[in-house]
C-alpha cells in the first residue's frame, strides 16, 4: 500500500484519468499499472480471507467491460495461483474487452462464464471489478439486479477502485450501488470515498486501502488539485508550537462573546477550548445581567462586564485581542447582526456560530468584504447553511455547496455533519472523516468553534485553523468514547495536540 507524499489529496474522477494519462506520457507501462493494480486488489482480498485451505468457498470475481474488469482478471489470475478456488464472471463476452483489460482477460487460465447471481450464496468473497470512477449515470436492468444479490451475500465484497454504481466525485450512489466491506483504490484516495454516504458504502475509512500503482507523485502539479481530506499532513506545517521564549502575548488573545440565559454554558465551553488548544489569554465578554455566574463559573478565563454593543466594542477595540469568537449562547436579532458586522469592520479575524449565524439570515451581502484582510469562518449545520444560503443546494454534493457558499461570501465555511466539509474562497477543500457518531451531543459545536478560535488566534490562517479545529476535535471525541458530554471534549483535546 501507499507510503508515499501528498497522502491528504483526494481526487475527482476527471484528475484519476488525467493521473494515468500523465503517467503513461512519462514512460509508465498502462499494462504495468493494470498489473500491479490487479495483485493489489488479490494481496487485500488473502488479508481478509486468511490461507485458501481455511476457505470454504469460491472467491467469486466479476468483471466489467473496462479497465476495471481488467484489474479483476489480474486479482483472478493472482487468488488462483495463491491456491484459491476461483469463480471469474463477466457482464460481457471477451471479445468485446478492448486494449489491457482484453491482453489480461488472454492471460487469465481458469475460465469464466456469464455472471450468476445463485453462485453469490456459497461464495467466500465477491470481488467486485464491474465499473470504476468512470461510470457517470445509474446502473440499470439486469446488471441493477446483479448489484442486489451482491449486497445481500453473506460473502466478503472487496470493490475495486470504487463500489460499482457510486459517484467517484461527491460520494452518493447514481442508483443501485455496491455495498463493500472494503474498497482498494489506487494512487489516491477519491473525494467521493470521503464524504457520506460515500466513505461507508466502500467499508469505513478503516477499510478503504490506497494502492500504490507506479503513479509518480511528479502528476500531482499537473492536476490542479483543490480537494483533501482533512488530516495532519494537511495543516500541520501550520500548527502553532509554542517556543522555550514563548510568552502568553505570543500565543494570542482571544474575547468570546458571552451568552444569555439559558444557553450561558455554550460561551463558557467555547472560550475553555479556546485555552486548551493553546491560546496565550482568553476572555469572555458578559452581559451584565450574565456576569455574576460566568464570573463565578470560570476560574481559567477572564470575564469582563460590557452594557450593550458600545460595551463590547470597547473591550474588542483592545489591539490585543486579535481573534473575536461570536454566537455561542449569543441571542438571536438584530444586535447580535449589527456586534456582527461592528467586529468584522475592525479587521481581526472572527469565527462566528450558532446565534451569529441565525442572526446573519438575509445579511450575508452585508458580511462579504466587512472584514478587509482578516479571515472570517463561519461554522454551520445544515439547517443552518440551508437559512443563510437557500440557494444553494445541499442535496447531492456537499463539498461543491460548501465551495460555492464560501466563494459567494468570501468566507470560510465549515459545513458540519458527518462529512464536515471546510471550503475557503479560493476553492480549496477538505473533508473530514475521523468524527465518530457519539460526537453529535449539545455543546460540541460551541467547543469546535472555540478551537477553532484559539488557533486562529495563535496565527493559524483561517483554512489550516478550521481543518485543524476540527480534525482535533474528532480525536478528543475518539479518544472519550462513547457516552461523551461536550465538556469531556476539554479534557482530551490536549491530548491529541500534534
Amino acid at each position: 500500500m501507499s507510503d508515499s507524499g501528498n497522502a491528504h489529496i483526494l481526487l475527482t474522477a476527471e484528475q484519476a484519468r488525467a493521473a494515468d494519462a500523465w503517467a503513461l506520457d512519462h514512460g509508465v507501462s498502462s499494462l504495468s499499472l493494470m498489473e500491479v493494480a490487479g495483485k493489489a486488489v488479490a494481496e487485500i482480498t488473502a488479508e481478509y480471507l486468511g490461507p485458501p485451505s481455511e476457505v470454504d468457498g469460491d472467491v467469486v470475481i466479476l468483471c466489467g467491460p473496462g479497465n476495471n474488469g481488467g484489474d479483476g482478471y489480474v486479482a483472478a489470475r493472482y487468488l488462483g495461483a495463491q491456491g484459491y478456488s476461483v469463480s471469474l464472471m463477466t457482464s460481457c463476452h471477451t471479445d468485446a474487452l478492448k486494449g489491457d483489460a482484453r491482453e489480461m482477460a488472454g492471460q487469465w487460465a481458469g475460465g469464466q462464464a456469464t455472471i450468476n447471481t445463485a453462485k453469490f450464496k456459497k461464495a467466500s468473497a465477491i470481488i467486485d471489478a464491474l465499473f470504476g470512477t468512470g461510470l457517470s449515470r445509474a446502473i440499470e436492468s439486469e446488471l441493477a439486479e446483479v448489484i442486489d444479490a451482491i449486497n445481500k451475500s453473506r460473502a466478503l465484497k472487496i470493490a475495486v477502485d470504487i463500489p460499482s454504481g457510486l459517484c467517484a466525485n461527491t460520494g452518493q450512489p447514481l442508483g443501485p450501488c455496491v455495498q463493500a466491506d472494503a474498497t482498494v483504490t489506487f494512487f489516491k484516495k477519491k473525494v467521493g470515498q470521503t464524504v457520506a454516504p460515500g466513505r461507508f458504502l466502500c467499508g469505513g475509512q478503516e477499510h478503504i486501502y490506497i494502492a500504490d500503482i507506479g503513479i509518480p507523485e511528479a502528476c500531482i502539479s499537473a492536476l490542479s488539485v483543490s480537494a483533501f481530506e482533512n488530516i495532519p499532513s494537511l495543516w500541520g506545517v501550520a500548527f502553532p508550537h509554542a517556543g522555550p521564549a514563548t510568552h502568553k502575548y505570543h500565543r494570542g488573545h482571544l474575547l468570546v462573546l458571552g451568552g444569555k440565559e439559558p444557553t450561558l454554558g455554550a460561551s463558557r465551553l467555547a472560550a475553555l477550548a479556546g485555552l486548551r488548544v493553546g491560546a496565550g489569554l482568553v476572555t469572555l465578554a458578559s452581559p451584565t445581567e450574565s456576569y455574576a455566574i460566568q464570573a463565578s463559573a470560570l476560574t481559567d478565563v477572564m470575564v469582563r462586564r460590557f452594557e450593550g454593543p458600545v460595551g463590547f466594542m470597547g473591550i474588542a477595540s483592545d489591539a490585543r485581542m486579535n481573534t473575536v469568537l461570536m454566537g455561542p449562547g449569543a441571542g438571536v436579532g438584530e444586535k447580535t447582526a449589527d456586534l456582527v458586522q461592528d467586529v468584522a469592520a475592525s479587521g481581526k479575524s472572527l469565527v462566528l456560530d450558532a446565534d451569529a449565524l441565525t442572526s446573519l439570515v438575509g445579511k450575508m451581502n452585508d458580511l462579504r468584504g466587512a472584514g478587509g484582510d482578516a479571515d472570517v469562518i463561519m461554522t454551520p449545520h445544515d439547517g443552518e447553511f440551508g437559512r443563510l444560503f437557500p440557494e444553494i443546494s445541499l442535496v447531492g454534493d456537499r463539498v461543491a455547496a460548501a465551495r460555492q457558499a464560501a466563494s459567494e461570501s468570501g468566507c470560510f465555511i465549515v459545513l458540519k455533519g458527518v462529512s464536515t466539509v471546510i471550503a475557503a474562497p479560493d476553492g480549496r477543500a477538505a473533508v473530514t472523516t475521523n468524527a465518530p457518531a457519539w460526537l453529535s451531543v449539545g455543546g460540541t459545536g460551541d467547543i469546535l468553534s472555540g478551537a477553532i478560535a484559539g488557533l486562529m488566534a495563535q496565527g493559524m490562517p483561517g483554512f489550516e485553523a478550521a481543518c485543524a479545529g476540527v480534525w482535533l476535535q474528532g480525536e478528543a471525541a475518539m479518544r472519550a468514547g462513547r457516552g461523551l458530554i461536550a465538556s469531556d471534549l476539554l479534557t482530551q483535546l490536549p491530548k491529541v495536540l500534534p
